[in-house]
């Protein structure tokens, strides 16, 4: 069988990252962003419409902001079904909410083509490194024709179920993620306010109950000052937990956890680091608690134990 001609919607931030991988293993990709300057600097071809680009390539990867620009990319006058046919693989890498993963899929399967949600885990760096994790939703035969180009950018895939699955495993997956990040980001905090050592408090959590990702990936370099800018923005994980609040509901299920990190992101964001690195709600807390910074000479006055 021929390999199929690859196609990718979304030339941003984690898109375009995505697309040099697939470039560095040596495949032609045809792409098309809103910013046409994007394609050139991913290694890709570039195309006028996600129609074009549909109507070139058998398999097409999306990396958008959300389900509504995902629905637009798809359903749209210019969109992918405009071009789509049988045997045509389409593969969501954005966070979206499953019930329009499911509409989306119903709505390609009308041509012949297939969706695979395929939610995407580790943040810019493992992007640019191929380590990614895919949590993956629909047929198993769409996924396996997929799988030669996902395992370009990513170190696990993940079959999760039917289609919507895998965007489910992503919201779950980046709740917990929104906890930790900003639950870490006030304790954080309240450690540099209180006259502890950070590096020293770290390692005590890194070798206690409260070991999470954040404290193991995040912090160590934040107290730094390096930020790993790159990542996922703040707004939108306010945006993923806002998707996840209202999974939960469509399923009955409680969301009696999600409060703390939604008024954390909403915070940042009403401070202004939306559109920065999400790992920036820190700076956004010790703005509150009096302008705090977590790295060492950054000019504040020393903190004073209960201050």
């Amino acid at each position: 069988m021929p390999e199929p001609r690859i196609g990718f919607v979304g030339l941003g931030n984690m898109g375009g990252r995505i697309v040099r991988r697939i470039v560095a293993a040596g495949h032609a990709v045809l792409g098309f962003d809103v910013d046409p300057a994007r394609a050139a600097a991913a290694g890709a071809a570039a195309a006028a419409s996600p129609a074009a680009v549909a109507a070139e390539a058998d398999l097409v990867f999306l990396s958008l902001p959300d389900s509504t620009v995902v629905e637009r990319v798809v359903l749209g006058d210019d969109g992918l079904r405009a071009s789509a046919r049988a045997g045509h693989v389409v593969v969501d890498l954005s966070t979206s909410a499953p019930s329009s993963t499911v509409r989306l899929h119903a709505a390609l399967a009308e041509a012949g083509a297939e969706l695979v949600d395929a939610g995407i885990s580790g943040g810019a760096a493992a992007a640019e490194q191929g380590t990614l994790t895919i949590m993956a939703g629909g047929s198993e035969e769409a996924l396996e024709r997929a799988r030669p180009v996902l395992e370009t950018f990513s170190a696990r895939i993940f079959h999760m179920g039917a289609s919507g699955a895998g965007h489910t495993a992503k919201l779950l997956n980046n709740f917990l993620n929104g906890i930790s990040l900003s639950a870490t980001a006030e304790v954080m905090v309240a450690a540099r306010k209180a006259g502890l050592d950070l590096a020293r408090f770290l390692d005590v959590v890194n070798s206690s109950s409260g070991v999470n990702f954040a404290t193991l990936n995040r912090f160590p370099r934040i107290v730094q000052g390096d930020y790993l800018e790159g990542g996922l923005t703040g707004n939108l994980m306010l945006k993923d937990l806002t998707l996840y609040v209202d999974l939960l509901h469509e399923l009955g299920v409680p969301t009696l956890n999600a409060a703390g990190p939604v008024a954390a992101f909403g915070l940042a964001a009403g401070l202004g680091y939306g559109d920065v690195i999400s790992n920036r709600v820190v700076d956004a807390i010790g703005d509150v608690a009096g302008g705090v910074r977590l790295q060492a000479g950054s000019g504040q006055a020393d903190p004073e134990v209960g201050a």
